[in-house]
């Protein structure tokens, strides 16, 4: 059975506009994966809000898994705060299944997100520099912009079943709604 690493973001500082903070959605999101993975025949293990990035990144390294999530959203800079929309998937620029991982993010998330989505490759991102298993991070929003974070908040599911399918198409087997 495939098996995949879901590491929800640990950031409870990242505060959403509206209300909220960046832990607290995207558990959400990997709460809503689940049925998906499940009916998919996916098994899957998951972070705990309690740990640290790299107790979670250790905990990952530690099973043999196909795949490595990381679900975030993002914030601008300063200068720009409330100002950003837009989706990334980063994967390590060496890894050729974390890049084709990224690439069907990208392509099944189009579909649901309204806003520009790019795979981006990094080297400064923990998640997929120091995963084992191939990796990519999404960020599925910006949580600064009101627009955007009112978006996260109403597509909970929509992103949920968006990446669920991303990971059967990438393990290649046959995405099941439940």
């Amino acid at each position: 059975m495939p098996t995949i690493y879901l590491s929800p973001s640990l950031q409870e500082f990242n505060p959403y506009s509206g209300g909220g903070n960046e832990e607290y959605y995207m558990n959400l999101v990997a709460d809503a994966m689940e049925p998906y993975l499940r009916a998919s025949g996916i098994d899957f293990s998951r972070n705990d809000p309690d740990m640290t990035l790299s107790q979670a990144i250790a905990d990952s390294n530690k099973g043999d898994y196909d795949l490595h999530l990381a679900i975030h959203s993002n914030a601008s800079p300063p200068a720009t705060a409330g100002q950003n929309t837009g989706a990334a998937i980063y994967y390590y620029p060496t890894s050729t299944n974390g890049q084709r991982f990224a690439n069907i993010i990208k392509e099944n998330y189009q579909n649901v997100y309204p806003n520009k989505v790019q795979t981006i490759p990094t080297t400064s991102l923990a998640e997929v520099r120091r995963t084992k298993s191939p990796s990519a991070l999404v960020e599925v929003a910006y949580h600064d912009n009101p627009t955007d974070a009112m978006w996260i908040r109403d597509n909970i599911n929509n992103i949920a079943r968006s990446l669920s399918q991303s990971v059967a198409e990438y393990l290649g087997v046959p995405f099941v709604e439940p």
